[in-house]
C-alpha cells in the first residue's frame, strides 16, 4: 500500500463527510450534519406512539399542571412508603408447613413430597427482642407482610401469594418472637394436593 493511495482515501472520506478545510469556523450552521438521520432523538426509538387530543376539559387541566405523577399512578401500600426508615430489620425465618396424615407418613398413599409445592401453609417467624405484644403492628397483603414495632420494621415480600383475610399470629413471650401462619394460594395447588 502506498502512502499516496492512503492519503487519497482520507481525502475521499473527508469529502463524503463534508468536513471543511477551514476548521476555525465555529458557527452552528457548519456543525449541523446534512443527513436526516441526525434529526432523530431518543423518543424516536421503538414503535410509533399515537398521540390523541385531550377529549375533556379535565384532561386539558391535567396536562397544564406541573405535577410529575397523577394520583392514579402513585402506588398504595406499606411496601412503598418509608423506604428509608432508620429502624433495623429484625431477624426472621420462613418455614413451610404441610398437613401430613398417617396415610401420607407410613403408607405413602398420597402424592405428598418434601418439597414446598406440597405445603399448604407458610409460617413467618419474626424475632423481636425487647418488644411486647402490644407494640406489634401487623399488616398482611397477598404478596407482602408488614410488621412494625417502635424498635423494628420488617417489610417482607412473600415468596408465594397468601390468603390475607385468613391467617393466624401467635406471640411467644419466652422467645420474644411472633409466628405468623398464612395459607398459601398458588395457581397450581389443585395439581399438587
Amino acid at each position: 500500500m502506498s502512502w499516496e493511495w492512503a492519503g487519497a482515501d482520507i481525502n475521499g472520506i473527508a469529502n463524503l463527510l463534508n468536513i471543511a478545510d477551514d476548521r476555525e469556523s465555529d458557527s452552528d450552521e457548519d456543525m449541523k450534519p446534512d443527513c436526516s438521520v441526525a434529526a432523530l432523538g431518543p423518543g424516536d426509538v421503538g414503535p410509533v406512539k399515537h398521540t390523541s387530543q385531550p377529549s375533556s376539559r379535565k384532561e386539558v387541566e391535567k396536562k397544564n399542571t406541573k405535577d410529575i405523577w397523577d394520583a392514579d399512578e402513585v402506588p398504595e401500600g406499606a411496601e412503598y412508603e418509608t423506604l428509608y426508615d432508620p429502624r433495623p430489620e429484625p431477624e426472621y425465618d420462613i418455614v413451610f408447613k404441610q398437613a401430613v396424615s398417617s396415610e401420607d407418613m407410613f403408607l405413602q398413599m398420597g402424592n405428598r413430597t418434601p418439597l414446598t409445592s406440597s405445603c399448604e401453609d407458610m409460617v413467618v417467624k419474626i424475632h423481636l427482642p425487647n418488644t411486647t405484644m402490644a407494640d406489634v403492628e401487623l399488616d398482611v397483603k397477598p404478596k407482602f407482610l408488614d410488621c412494625r414495632t417502635p424498635k423494628y420494621k420488617l417489610g417482607l415480600h412473600l415468596p408465594h401469594p397468601v390468603d390475607d383475610k385468613n391467617g393466624k399470629a401467635q406471640w411467644n413471650a419466652k422467645t420474644e418472637s411472633l409466628h405468623v401462619t398464612l395459607r398459601m394460594t398458588r395457581e397450581f395447588d389443585a395439581f399438587n394436593f
